[in-house]
């Protein structure tokens, strides 16, 4: 490994060598070779011993293995002069350049065989002499014609493939996506897709407008001598209806950021309706991630494309991550950095020296240092991902002490570092003059190497700070650097083209003896090419920081550059922060392996990785390579992280062992199957896709082969190995989705361990850390311990020893932080946590704002919508009134959360009676140690926590206190829910002593209980089938006379719900009830689990008498607002919507009997036998054909022949007497609890007819018209919006259709009849058409 950075730049020598046999006789071929030295052009004579060095080093290379014998005829510096922009300038030139010469004169190449090439010659070396020559004239062939031609364009073997791919997959399918790296030539491939498929409207669609040079450049060369084709856009002329109006093809270019303007999707200008309404042949999206950052980005290439008009999409990206799942394998074309160095290095291999089309592109070297270690300053590395800090290295005085948490020195200026010392100290390390020194601007030498860099950093403040600081006190204020700031100034924002422009007229004005660093804090990091930058130093960021980002920023500076007679070789990269460097080549590795996650095959894709990009370390004068398997582990640390993103929801969790199931193996998930089921995965964070195809490399290769062959062509072997591969990938998805019900369990209990923060949480730790009533309440019912461990192998243990650490780093770093950050840390990462299933719901820090700033206000981390991605930075007050002030502002207050299982309900209010009580200090005494005091302080004094798992009251002190000695009010009841449900008095009597708590020997005065409790336990039954057991929860807490109760709950004791009846009379008849929030769709809070009736939140006021403040939450998303009683007279169940109340009042006006009185009950012929002392049914023998003459039509529970079969007439067990009438059948199960969308489907079934259980009968009538006209009142708006009141699930019993009104079954009924008969006005007739959706 060489001991120096190499030269970035380097010469190319022309040389001409002949082979002595008699095949080559009277042949020549002309290559180039690389010439590394430091000599300038005058000490480099042709045929001098350097040059021919350098051209029998890159001969010897290809030719050895041919067993040839060589000789070299000539050989010189392939440099010319050339005229740009109207200054003469020396660039190197290739040897291609002279091959075309010597065509263009009408001597063409010719190949021998298969072995030597096919770029040879029939010229002597006086010919070839001339020709290299005519390239130095800028001639174009051997007559000397001063006319340099257009060479046609000769696209590269894997651009080549990429055309014809995108041709092929456009005639079968409408969307492709290239996933090339930077420099594929994205857009010149992309514009002869175009020429080829012969499109005739062409919109190309950017994120990037000062791109739109680079479109119109290659579209010159595309479409060179063509007049078939047009380009548009707002730079270059022509708008869509002039080219349309043309009736030629034409390519139009459009800026994203320009179109979300338009009034057509959502903005506030009229303009672009052309773009919107044309229907385009071929869409292409130029750096197609970034339409995913934003959701009104990406509805405009949406409203651009108009999918379902056979209109192609071609989508380009350099780092498609987050949009590779939207694909299909066979749309997908991928080119990345291993597989073009790959190329560039085997070319002379195979292709014996003919000239190297890869060979202008540099390789890339990262250099890291420690930044942290050089400055011995652990205040910049974060506990969190154990690097560096570049945020706060960079931080600049504010003048604010609330935002600088400390005095601005005197000396200081608003603007400066605040670690201005520390930031000097970097500055003189990299230009200190030591020849030692292994820092980029050390040396004369290494300046040289690096005239033109761009330094990445934190933001707009710092760029600012940084440059004044380098001006002003170091070399690079010496008159031979200019700084160029390209990151802002913090007003107006500088257009991207005019940061470009900035750059370049920089680079031209340094000339040859100065330098330009360009700062930026990301812009000119994507879409745009500075070729003379050779260095790219990252400052910013973090061991989080997005893969996509980094790669992208760091390929900007591999770029080709021909300049001063010679071509860039290499190119660097210097990032001061190693663990997050080695994070980024790690994921950018993962992705190139394509398929499998098996150690051997990481390990083989990351030593190539490193053979073309070494990562090299940095301390003091030495210089250390990484190796594969150092870089292995820190892929570990990337699947790790991306473990925790997606709540431990991912498969990179598991082990090889995955990989190799037998059938011992595949019953074992078969019987943990049985035990808790399968699950889907949850959406992914996007990043990094790591192949999840459940094979190995080897067996997905072999599968994508088989599955492209025929079908026809396939031997019996292959297509019973084509099956078994299937089976495989099947086989280890199963297994993981089996795991998951596990897996995604894990986090919390990791986050809350009791575990020193040093040691590590293995496995083995990990089982024996959690005690046996927390394993049982947060594992799946079944799982033992015991269970567990039988399979454990199938965890990776290194994964899950770097995902516990990461979460555990993330709590630690947390502590570090002022309260109002840590709230925020602690709540992000919450976020990764996932809900296990519905009766395991943990509350999200979303709805415990939601929840909390409704209902007793203090201060809130959301905007008001609260929206997941709307928090603002500080979080606002919110003023509920008296509440707000009795609870948080209440110097002694006392809050009680009466089931705590994350700590986030007692995390909100805890931090908003905090912020009520730094309302009273000046904020100059506001240090960070003084906030923290106040914390403890408040934890300590003001809130008290009953939890149900000893393990539940670990996570919460994690949540109040971190790491930290303090301790916190938290109880825990070894049988809370037997507690609550059969010894009411102890739970009292315990809470209610001063001397449960330690606090003294009286009695507690709770001033607020809140909290999620625990919503049903189960007897053996399922969902709705098991008792609920949040009213114990809310009857204990009002027993404790406390002076305010919030909590949420399920909703459906509004109307029903097992052992609800006694609660939710004593609820709508309680005049304490002051607020009242009703969620119809349980989604609106708890994303992804299905809460049958939704949910809802209320705020109980010991003082309060009167109305309710009702807030209905719609399916709609619109809300409804009423101070109204929440007991109807007639009416024993809860109205949850405030405008049905008119509408019942009404409809009780009229006095009529209720169509329930119709309505059979459950089991209408008593054919629900169960098993002697169990709730198993007895299923009823029946045939699908008579026997009998007597006997009846039997509708059933299943639906072979329309579900019915044949009973005999004596079976029937009840209501004999209906059987031979009309009936109509109404299933005693349906839908799901959603009013809008739940449809009764009624039918009439003719006499003779029984059915079972499953169906209510609603009836019998004597003759089909009242059966008829039943029917038609049952599928009207009308009765089911009656029918919502009473159904809040699928289950419809009975009593559900208790407030329809019974009509005269002698007429025809529907809406506007009905409407009509009770005087619905039209809010209400409008009200029924919303609530009732059609279908």
């Amino acid at each position: 490994m060489e001991k120096e950075f190499k030269n970035a730049f380097d010469y190319k020598v022309i040389y001409v060598f002949e082979i002595n046999d008699e095949k080559h006789r009277g042949k020549v071929k002309i290559g180039d070779a690389t010439l590394h030295t430091t000599k300038t052009i005058e000490f480099l004579a042709p045929n001098s011993r350097e040059l021919n060095q350098a051209a029998l080093e890159r001969i010897k290379a290809y030719t050895n293995t041919a067993g040839v014998t060589t000789k070299l005829l000539h050989t010189e510096l392939a440099v010319r002069t050339v005229k740009e922009g109207g200054q003469v300038q020396l660039k190197a030139f290739r040897d291609h350049d002279v091959h075309a010469v010597l065509k263009n004169s009408g001597i063409k190449n010719s190949k021998i065989d298969e072995t030597t090439g096919k770029e040879w010659f029939d010229i002597d070396l006086q010919t070839a002499e001339k020709a290299i020559l005519a390239v130095k004239n800028n001639a174009s062939n051997l007559s000397n014609t001063e006319v340099v031609a257009k060479a046609p364009i000769i696209f590269r073997p894997e651009q080549e493939e990429a055309i014809k791919r995108t041709i092929k997959q456009f005639k079968k399918s409408d969307r492709m996506l290239w996933n090339a790296k930077m420099r594929f030539g994205k857009t010149i491939c992309a514009l002869e897709v175009v020429r080829q498929m012969n499109f005739h409207k062409t919109i190309i669609l950017t994120h990037r407008p000062v791109v739109n040079e680079g479109w119109y450049e290659d579209f010159t060369k595309i479409f060179r001598g063509s007049s078939g084709f047009i380009y548009g856009s707002k730079a270059n002329g022509y708008t869509v209806d002039q080219l349309l109006n043309t009736d030629k093809n034409f390519v139009y270019f459009a800026s994203v950021q320009d179109l979300r303007g338009s009034s057509q999707v959502g903005g506030k200008f009229d303009k672009n309706d052309s773009v919107f309404k044309t229907v385009w042949d071929c869409v292409i999206v130029d750096e197609a991630h970034e339409g995913t950052t934003t959701l009104l980005g990406e509805d405009t290439v949406k409203a651009v494309l108009k999918e379902g008009n056979n209109t192609k999409l071609l989508a380009l990206s350099g780092t498609p991550f987050n949009i590779l799942d939207g694909y299909e394998e066979d749309a997908i074309y991928t080119w990345d950095y291993i597989m073009e160095q790959e190329c560039k290095s085997e070319w002379d291999k195979n292709h014996f020296g003919d000239s190297n089309p890869y060979e202008e592109l540099p390789e890339l070297r990262i250099y890291t240092y420690d930044l942290g270690q050089i400055l011995h300053n652990k205040d910049y590395i974060a506990f969190e991902d154990k690097a560096f800090n570049f945020h706060e290295f960079f931080r600049t005085w504010t003048g604010d002490y609330e935002v600088d948490h400390a005095n601005m020195p005197a000396y200081a200026k608003v603007g400066d570092f605040v670690h201005e010392n520390d930031v000097l100290s970097f500055l003189y390390m990299l230009t200190s003059s030591d020849n030692k020194s292994m820092y980029p601007y050390s040396t004369e030498e290494y300046r040289n190497l690096f005239k033109h860099t761009l330094w990445i950093v934190p933001g707009i403040k710092e760029a600012r700070a940084l440059k004044k600081l380098m001006m002003e006190r170091t070399l690079f204020g010496n008159g031979m650097f200019e700084i160029v700031n390209v990151a802002g100034n913090g007003d107006e924002e500088e257009k991207p083209e005019e940061a470009l422009s900035k750059v370049k007229t920089a680079i031209k004005n340094a000339g040859e003896e100065n330098y330009t660093i360009t700062l930026s804090c990301g812009k000119l990091t994507t879409g745009v090419t500075v070729r003379e930058w050779t260095g790219v130093f990252m400052l910013a960021g973090s061991f989080s920081t997005s893969a996509a980002n980094y790669l992208q920023t760091i390929f900007r500076v591999q770029s080709p550059c021909n300049i001063n007679g010679k071509i860039k070789d290499v190119s660097y990269v210097f990032d001061f922060a190693p663990d997050r460097t080695l994070k980024m080549v790690s994921e950018a590795v993962s992705i190139s392996a394509k398929a499998g996650k098996r150690n051997s095959e990481d390990k083989r894709v990351l030593g190539k990785f490193l053979n073309y990009c070494p990562v090299i370390s940095i301390e003091g004068s030495e210089m250390k390579e990484y190796s594969a398997t150092r870089l292995l582990q820190q892929l570990k640390r990337a699947y790790a992280d991306k473990v925790v993103r997606n709540g431990f929801d991912d498969s990179n969790l598991y082990s090889d062992e995955l990989f190799m199931l037998d059938d011992v193996d595949i019953q074992k998930f078969d019987e943990l199957k049985g035990i808790i089921g399968t699950s889907k995965a949850s959406p992914k964070a996007n990043d990094i896709t790591v192949n999840d195809q459940g094979l190995t490399k080897e067996e997905y290769e072999e599968l994508e082969k088989a599955k492209k062959k025929p079908k026809k062509d396939l031997s019996p072997e292959e297509k019973a190995r084509l099956e078994e591969l299937k089976q495989l990938k099947k086989l280890r998805n199963d297994a993981i989705s089996i795991l998951r019900g596990i897996s995604i369990r894990m986090p919390l209990l990791i986050y809350g361990a009791e575990i020193p923060y040093e040691e590590e949480i293995t496995l083995d730790r990990f089982v024996d850390m959690v005690d046996d009533s927390s394993w049982e309440e947060f594992m799946p019912t079944g799982v033992t311990k015991d269970k567990f461990r039988e399979f454990q192998k199938y965890y990776d243990e290194d994964v899950f020893i770097a995902a516990g650490r990461r979460i555990r780093n993330v709590a630690k770093e947390a502590d570090t932080l002022n309260p109002t950050e840590r709230v925020q840390k602690i709540a992000g990462l919450f976020k990764y946590f996932k809900n296990p299933d519905k009766e395991t719901v943990l509350t999200p820090w979303r709805v415990v704002n939601m929840h909390m700033s409704d209902c007793l206000g203090g201060w809130d981390f959301y905007s008001e919508s609260h929206k997941e991605d709307e928090m603002p930075d500080k979080p606002r007050f919110v003023d509920q009134g008296t509440v707000t002030h009795d609870v948080f502002f209440k110097p002694d207050t006392k809050i009680l959360e009466i089931n705590s299982k994350t700590g986030l309900y007692p995390l909100y209010v805890t931090y908003s009676v905090f912020r009520a009580k730094c309302e009273s200090v000046d904020k100059k005494a506001l240090t960070i140690d003084k906030q923290r005091e106040i914390w403890f302080e408040t934890v300590r004094d003001n809130i008290y926590v009953v939890c149900k798992t000893p393990m539940a009251k670990t996570i919460t002190k994690r949540t109040l206190v971190g790491y930290s000695a303090h301790k916190i009010n938290a109880h825990y009841f070894d049988d809370l829910i037997n507690t609550m449900a059969n010894k009411s008095q102890l739970f009292i009597e315990k809470v209610s002593k001063e001397s449960y708590w330690k606090k003294g020997n009286g009695l507690m005065k709770f001033d607020a209980i809140v909290g999620n409790p625990p919503y049903q336990a189960s007897d053996g039954g399922s969902g709705a089938s098991s008792g609920a057991i949040y009213p114990y929860f809310v009857s204990q807490s009002k027993m404790l006379n406390p002076e305010y109760i919030s909590m949420i709950i399920p909703s459906r004791w509004f109307a029903t719900g097992r052992g609800t009846d006694v609660f939710r009379e004593e609820m709508l008849h309680d005049v304490r009830l002051a607020r009242l929030h009703d969620f119809i769709n349980a989604s609106e809070c708890f994303s992804g689990v299905d809460i049958k009736g939704g949910v809802c939140y209320f705020l109980w006021d010991k003082k309060h008498t009167g109305t309710c403040n009702v807030v209905s939450h719609k399916n709609d998303g619109t809300t409804s607002s009423i101070d109204r009683d929440l007991y109807v007279d007639g009416v024993d169940v809860f109205v949850r919507d405030n405008e049905l109340i008119s509408i019942l009042k009404k409809v009780q006006s009229f006095h009529e009997e209720s169509f329930m009185e119709i309505v059979s009950p459950r089991d209408p012929f008593g054919y629900d036998i169960r098993e002697e002392n169990s709730f198993k049914s007895i299923p009823h023998k029946y045939s699908l054909e008579k026997s009998m003459k007597e006997d009846v039509e039997f509708y059933y529970n299943g639906w072979r022949k329309n579900g019915v079969g044949y009973v005999a007439v004596k079976t029937v067990g009840a209501h004999t007497d209906w059987v031979d009438k009309y009936k109509v059948f109404v299933p005693n199960a349906w839908g799901s609890g959603n009013t809008s969308t739940d449809r009764l489907r009624p039918f009439i079934v003719s006499p003779h007819s029984v059915c079972t259980e499953t169906y209510l009968v609603i009836g019998p009538f004597d003759d089909i018209v009242q059966a008829e006209n039943a029917k038609s009142y049952i599928e009207t708006k009308f009765f089911h919006a009656l029918v919502s009141v009473m159904k809040t699930t699928q289950h419809a019993t009975q009593r559900v259709y208790g407030l329809v009104p019974m009509q005269n079954l002698d007429e025809v009924w529907n809406d506007e009849k009905l409407y009509k008969k009770y005087n619905l006005v039209k809010e209400e007739i409008d009200f029924i058409e919303r609530l009732i959706r059609e279908i």
